[in-house]
Order: C-alpha cells, then structure tokens, then sequence
C-alpha cells in the first residue's frame, strides 16, 4: 500500500540548451533536442519514491508515444500507475529552454492534464493517514476534490501551488504544507517578495487565509518556515548549477519522504515533535533540491536517498 499520492501532472519535456532566452522575433542556435520525463506531479512522484517512500500516481496521459513513454517511467521508477489513466487527448508537453546558467524558461500544453476531473478523484482509492502531494498543473476543482477527500481520511495535504494562480480560500484551508516559491508567493498575495523579510510578511497573508504551514523555497538561499507560532529560515547547500528544472519538486519529494517518518503518528504526537521535524524536513528537501541543480532534466536530475545524506553528511 503507498503510503503517498500524487494527484497530478505528467509531461513530456522537450528540452533544448541555449546561450541565453531568445528575445521577440530572435532565432538563436541550441543544441540537440532531449525529451525527459516530466510534469509537475510525476516528478514529485519520481521524487519521493527515488527516496524509499511507497508512492502512488494518479493522473492522465494520452495515447500515444509519449504517454507510453511516462508510463515506463513511472514502472522504472516504482511507482504505482493504476491510477494514471490514458485517453484521447495528446499526452501534456512542456518545452523548456535551459540557458547558460542552468535557468529555464518553460512554456506548458496541458493536453491530458487538463482532463483529470474530480470523477478521476472519487474513483480511486486514497491512503489513510499517509501525505496527499497537489499542484496546480491539473484543473483546480480536481485539485480541491482530492483535498476534501484527503482531510475525510486523516490524510496531511502538500500542495505545491505552481503555476502559479488564484486559490479559493478552501483550498488555502484544507492544505497543512502550502509551498509557495517567491514569484507564486507574490501572486498569490499580491504583494512584492524579494528577501527573507517580505517572504515571511506575504507567508503571513496565507496564514490569515486558513494556511496551516507556509514553506518558502528560495532557491539558493534556502527556505522559510512560518506558522502562527513562530519563523525560521533554514539554509542550503552550495553547488555547482548544471539545470535548475525540477529543484522544487525533488524539494517537495524529499520534504513529503522525511515527513512521512511522523505521518502515522497519532495528532498529540505530531504535535509533540513537529516545529522540529518540520525543519529537519525541509533541510533535507533543501539538500534534494540542491542536488537536482547539478545534473540535466527534470527526473534524470532527482537523487537518491544515499546521494542526499552524502551531501548532508559533507
């Protein structure tokens, strides 16, 4: 039985490096096209489970070339299909240009993506008292649905709200990690985020909204934990930045993989033990994070738990 789902996106990258982003009207030269295993939610998935969590994914793909291909590769990498399910539509693309300094520019087409419905949600079977992993690459009701049935079975709900858009008030409620980057930090509270300061003033607008827990990730100055009660920033790690895609989802895997060590406690405990643990969490998404940045693609990038506590170790 996996102990987390993933309720969302699965994409094939086609992945071009560059010099730099071309400007309006420009053609530049790249180098050859590589197509990746990706998507929001399966990178999560691949994330987590490269990790030793038992996961589970539940989503959509076409059915053709490319959602054949992201099958294989979730059964590579072990994670449970069943619920992945395929149909007419063309699989979800993303096309990524990766510039000199590992930063990317992507541009997404839904495709199967955005046919995962609230149906898809109430036909599969969740697991109680495990972690629910969201973004927002899929429809938002699906994304609320599978939220509502999480908090029915005991369930702690991760969402990740990239791309980043407007989120009703309930979705904000039902969420006990919602983990924001800056810039979908600022357009979910309209407000300018640009250091340590602002990111903790802005995290405190969703707090007033019903956010249980607020992670920050700043890339390469770390994260930021606020709840009602207190703030606390926690560093990364320096290294050597290859691709930058995929450092928040193998952040997200590697937190969800941490936190599952008190997933299955009873509340009082969790309580007990959880402004500590929430930070030795995060400090280990923030080494799974930093490593993805040293290597090309989006899954191909993801480490393993011995790479992780290797570098932690250092």
């Amino acid at each position: 039985m996996s102990n987390i789902l993933v309720v969302g996106s699965l994409n094939a990258d086609l992945v071009v490096r560059a010099p730099h982003f071309p400007g309006p009207g420009e053609t530049i030269r790249g180098e050859d096209l590589q197509v990746i295993a990706g998507g929001k939610g399966a990178n999560q998935a691949v994330a987590a489970a490269r990790l030793g969590a038992q996961v589970a994914m539940l989503g959509r793909v076409g059915r053709d070339k490319f959602g054949e291909f992201l099958l294989d590769n979730l059964d590579a990498n072990n994670v449970d299909a069943r619920f992945v399910q395929r149909d007419d539509s063309a699989t979800g693309t993303a096309i990524i240009v990766v510039d000199s300094s590992g930063q990317n520019s992507i541009v997404l087409s839904a495709g199967s993506n955005g046919h995962v419905s609230p149906a898809d949600v109430n036909l599969a079977p969740f697991p109680a008292r495990g972690l629910l992993l969201l973004q927002l690459e899929i429809p938002t009701p699906t994304v609320l649905r599978a939220a509502q049935r999480a908090r029915q079975l005991g369930m702690q709900v991760i969402l990740n709200p990239a791309p980043a858009q407007e989120l009703p008030d309930e979705l904000i409620t039902l969420t006990d990690f919602l983990i924001p980057n800056e810039s979908e930090l600022a357009l979910l509270t309209s407000m300018d985020v640009t250091d340590v300061a602002s990111a903790e003033r802005a995290a405190r607008i969703l707090l007033a909204r019903g956010a249980k827990n607020v992670i920050v990730t700043l890339g390469d100055k770390g994260a930021l934990i606020v709840d009602r009660n207190m703030s606390a920033h926690v560093d990364t790690y320096k290294v050597e930045v290859v691709d930058t895609t995929a450092a928040g989802d193998a952040f997200i895997g590697g937190f969800a993989s941490k936190l599952l060590e008190s997933a299955g406690l009873p509340a009082y405990a969790r309580e007990q033990t959880g402004a500590l643990h929430i930070q030795q969490a995060v400090q280990f998404g923030c080494a799974c994070g930093a490593l993805a940045t040293t290597k090309f693609g989006a899954q191909p990038s993801l480490p393993t738990r011995d790479e992780v506590e290797d570098l932690m170790a250092k």
